[in-house]
This record gives structure tokens, sequence and C-alpha cells, in this order.
């Protein structure tokens, strides 16, 4: 019973994370029309919300078993609640940089906590790889969620108004409420090694990326993220500038995104039982790029339609997003090799490295992105996405050779 209460209260804070997180694409192309903000500048509120993230993992990961899993994710929770609080009461840019600024450290312990406490819950590898699918996957539930939440406090008449603010009312409830869940769960002790200097864990921490497999894996995870970042977060002024989509509906239809992804996710948990992960991320790399380069051309010259809606909206609109479906596998299986083949406790410290690289690759993707969209089109900035999916396809090989390398010598 207690393993199921930490196991739920694990799912709903990530949950909770994933629409505040995930918003900022929604965010960027309301700002843009609400504060008359221009697209370069937007663009750094994926800074604002990845930075924060790379600095509090990079600095506490490792300190964090000794802190104690659970009081880091009642403080992020904490946190985030007065952030939510403020958006409505303060409504300027300053504030929204100030609350992914919040979500952003927050997130850092939550992620961090929620993947070390994962290894405790858990006790074997495909048990593991299991938990960590299903938490991804309603971590992209919450994604979805958001989208259509965000999407029900928009005015299409109004695209300038600040109505949509008040949804940061709700979302400040639902920290409240899954902040009580999480004081009510017990959580078990970690066993940990004799006392040693805070200096000494960060120095281990930073000494894991000498590893050869660990050092190809945080490559592949910048690289992943730089991708699900620059499409994600720009996703919703692509279907509302280049698709020609009214604003509500441009959030709308880029819940498909998120839908995809998590269905991804929930479904690579059963495909794995009868393929290697290797076989399937390879699989996902190339239907990726085979779909940018079969919808892309689909979205010029698309003409306005002032009485446009879900049922007459572009078929690129549909289409495109479907690369999460694909894309959804790889972040959490490479998390899960990656983690599996480290002993428990240092998964605290692995899991820093994860988020500092991730963040690292988020900002630069969803720059980039916002860059080449505001100086060329969006049709571009979708299309270098190509670049870095190259570059993944290769360096998931080099993690998958070490993988079995480190296999061979363990045996």
């Amino acid at each position: 019973m207690a393993t199921m209460r930490i196991r739920l209260s694990l799912l709903l804070t990530y949950f909770v994370f994933a629409i505040l997180l995930n918003s900022v694409g929604t965010v960027i192309l309301q700002v843009i029309h609400t504060y008359q903000i221009s697209k370069e500048a937007a663009s750094v509120l994926e800074g604002f919300k990845d930075i924060p993230i790379a600095v509090v993992s990079f600095v506490i990961a490792s300190f964090l078993p000794r802190l104690g899993y659970k009081l880091a994710l009642q403080l992020a929770l904490m946190l985030v609640t007065l952030a939510c609080i403020a958006m409505p009461l303060l409504p300027a840019f300053w504030t929204t940089k100030l609350l992914f600024f919040t979500v952003g450290a927050s997130f850092a312990l939550v992620k961090v906590s929620v993947y070390a406490s994962i290894g405790m819950v858990t006790h074997t590898k495909a048990e593991h790889a299991s938990l960590l699918n299903f938490i991804e996957g309603g971590f992209m539930l919450g994604v979805l969620s958001g989208y259509w939440l965000f999407a029900a406090f928009m005015d299409p008449a109004a695209p300038q108004s600040g109505g949509w603010l008040q949804v940061y009312w709700l979302l400040a409830l639902l920290c409240v409420a899954n902040l009580l869940l999480l004081s009510s769960t017990p959580f078990p002790k970690l066993v940990l090694p004799p006392t040693r200097a805070l200096r000494q864990d960060f120095i281990a921490m930073l000494q894991l990326v000498y590893k050869p497999l660990v050092f190809v894996f945080v490559l592949s995870a910048f690289l992943y993220v730089l991708i699900e970042q620059g499409i994600g977060s720009w996703l919703p002024t692509f279907n509302n500038e280049v698709l020609q989509l009214p604003n509500q509906l441009s959030v709308q239809l880029t819940s498909i995104f998120a839908a995809s992804l998590a269905l991804g996710r929930i479904s690579a948990g059963v495909i794995l039982k009868k393929l290697s992960w290797y076989w399937l991320l390879n699989s996902c790399l190339i239907a990726m790029a085979l779909l940018i380069l079969l919808t892309l051309p689909l979205t010029r010259d698309i003409a306005h339609n002032a009485d446009v809606n879900l049922l007459t909206a572009p078929l690129a609109a549909y289409l495109f997003p479907l690369i999460g479906l694909f894309m959804a596998p790889i972040y959490p299986v490479i998390n899960s090799v990656m983690l599996s083949a480290l002993p428990k406790i240092q998964h605290a410290p692995m899991t820093g490295l994860i988020v500092v690289f991730s963040a690292l690759g988020g900002t630069t993707g969803s720059m980039i992105t916002g860059y080449t969209f505001a100086s060329f089109d969006g049709q571009t900035a979708f299309y270098l996405s190509l670049l870095p999916l190259s570059l993944l396809l290769l360096s998931v090989g080099l993690f998958h050779r070490q993988s079995q390398q480190l296999a061979v010598s363990a045996a």
C-alpha cells in the first residue's frame, strides 16, 4: 500500500509539472499577443525555464539523497504554488519570466527526486523500465491536459486579452492538493554511504561523465531534448503563423503532439518486451525524419480562412504532430538503460546530469528554432531539426555499443 501511494504521489507531482513546464509554447504564443513581445524576446522563456533546471540540478543533485526526496518534492510544490498565484495578480512579462524560473528550479528538485525514488520502489531492470515509462507517459498526459486547459481560458475573439492568466489559480490549487497527498505519504529511507563532504559528492557526480557510456548518454539526451523542445515549444506559433490558425485552435491542435508522445511512451512499455530497445529507437528516428520530409511540404502557401475549425484545419496540422509518436520512446528508454547500469546510490547524481544536459538541450533547441523562425520561416526552422536528428542516430549507435561493452565486462 505504501509503495502504491509513493508511485501515485510521484505520478501526480510529475503530472502537475508537465502542465507547467510544457505550457511554454502556449505562453510564448500568448505573451507575443498580450504583452506585444517579439519572437526573439519570447524565446528567452525557454531559457528562464531550462537554465535554472541545469544549474540547480548541477549544484544539488548529489546532495538530495541526504536532504530527502520527499522534502525536496514538498519544497518544489510550495515554490510553484506561490509563482502560479503571482501570475494573475501581477500580470507582466517579468512575472512570466519569474514563473518559468521558479518552475525550472523546482523541477530540478522534482526530476532528480522522482527518478531516484523509482529505483527505491522497483527491484528489477524490467520493473524499473516499466515504471519509468509509465510515469513519463503520465507526464505526457499532463502535457496533453495542459494544452486544453490553457485553451479553455483563451478568448478567440480577443487574443490580446489577459483572461488566459486565470488558469494559474486552478494550477495553484492542483499544486496544493498534490502537496497534501505527498505530505501524507511515507517514503522509505535510503541506505547511504558514510557521510562525506558535499564537495566530494559533487566531484563524484562530475566524475561520472568520464565514463564512456555516460558521456555518450548525456550527448544523446542533449540532442533528443534539443529536437523535442525545438518542435514542442514553437508548434503553437507554427500552427498560428504558418498554418493560419487562430490562437485557441493552434494550441488545441498542438495537443496532438502531446497525445502522440503519451501514446508512444505507454506503448513502448509493451513493445520493449518483444523488441530490442536499440532497434526500436533506430526505427523511431528514421520514421521521424521521413515524417518531417513528407509533411512539411504540405504547409506551403496555406491561405487564411476565418471560419477554420477542428474539422476543416489543414491536413498538416494533424500529420506533423504525429512525430511525437516516434519521438516518445527515445528519452525514457535511454534513461532507463543508463540508470539500470548504475548502483541505486548513484541514481540521484546521474539524474542530475540527465537534467543538466536535458535543460541545456531544451534551451538550445528552443532558441535556435525561435531565431530561425523569426529570420526565415517556420518550415525552415523545423527542417533544421533533421541535423540534430542525424547526430542523434549516430550517438544512439555509440550508446548501444558502449552499453554492450559494459554488460560483457560485468559478466
